[in-house]
């Protein structure tokens, strides 16, 4: 069993009965009925709809009525917490930092680690990914550390996009980062921070940026290279691992260029790009066909 300790992530704590309720009125996933062994990936946003942060909402080991953990970026953990509480208003629950003490590991697939005790949980946002674990740092410092590298490229080849890496806090909205599609919307549940930028764009079939997986067929340029078709810049690079990447594309551009028969490259690089049909179809403004 491979684990990757995963020095970048936090954990907040959110104790308290009323922790479901204040959530769910928050956040862009439902935390409701969350089965065991399970996370809700999830977003907080701005009114105007923009991603200000991005995490793993897992019900504490005592079940939900004793609140919940967050998997986050550890950076923005001290952050997280202030935005929560500016939310809290009279709400009966605790919001905690407690990234001293836990941290986070992943493997890369296969089956929940023995060798460690701590909260298990399925990464929902590309069924590839595998799992996670929320432990105690002592806990977490006895694994055989795989490597961050490792797990970036795991996370690269899943076509999976990471922040401050893939896409900017507070500069990217929902779609943009594909949210939607990684498991990170309730399209059903009531209104949240930011819902109304979120279903228009979704109802309509607006989005036309979208972060999408590139192989290379030459040497991969750096982290920030644009992406052309033709003479026409597209989109821009980010995330590398060998000869894969992740790229984000205006998708009815990249579709416009490969039916006038354009070359996709990347620095001296031709790119394959990897476009699920969603895409296509939203970038098009019209329904997906089955």
């Amino acid at each position: 069993m491979e684990l990757c300790l995963l020095s970048d992530r936090g954990v907040i704590e959110v104790a308290g009965a009323e922790a479901t309720g204040f959530l769910q009125r928050l956040i862009t996933n439902s935390v409701r009925d969350i089965p065991q062994g399970e996370s809700r990936y999830s977003g907080l946003l701005s009114p105007q709809g923009k991603v200000l942060f991005d995490f793993f909402v897992v019900p504490m080991p005592e079940g939900p009525d004793a609140g919940y953990l967050f998997d986050c970026v550890r950076a923005q953990a001290g952050d997280l917490v202030k935005r929560l509480n500016l939310h809290k208003m009279r709400a009966k629950i605790a919001i905690n930092d407690k990234s001293e003490q836990l941290g986070v590991a992943a493997t890369l697939g296969g089956e929940a680690p023995a060798e460690v005790e701590g909260v298990v949980y399925r990464d929902p946002r590309a069924p590839g990914m595998g799992l996670r674990i929320i432990a105690s740092r002592e806990e977490l410092a006895r694994i055989k550390d795989a490597g961050e590298a490792a797990y970036e490229a795991h996370r690269i080849a899943q076509g999976v996009p990471k922040g401050g890496a893939d896409f900017t806090y507070g500069d990217a909205f929902v779609h943009d980062i594909n949210l939607d599609v990684m498991n990170g919307v309730d399209f059903k549940k009531g209104c949240y921070v930011g819902q109304e930028v979120v279903a228009r764009v979704h109802f309509r079939k607006s989005a036309r940026k979208r972060i999408v997986k590139i192989h290379f067929e030459g040497k991969a340029p750096k982290p920030g290279a644009p992406v052309m078709a033709g003479d026409t810049n597209i989109g821009q690079l980010s995330s590398t691992a060998g000869a894969e990447g992740l790229a984000t594309l205006r998708i009815d551009r990249l579709e416009e260029a490969r039916a006038a028969g354009a070359a996709i490259t990347a620095g001296d690089s031709i790119v394959d790009v990897t476009v699920p049909p969603e895409f296509i179809a939203a970038a098009a403004g019209v329904e997906k066909r089955p």
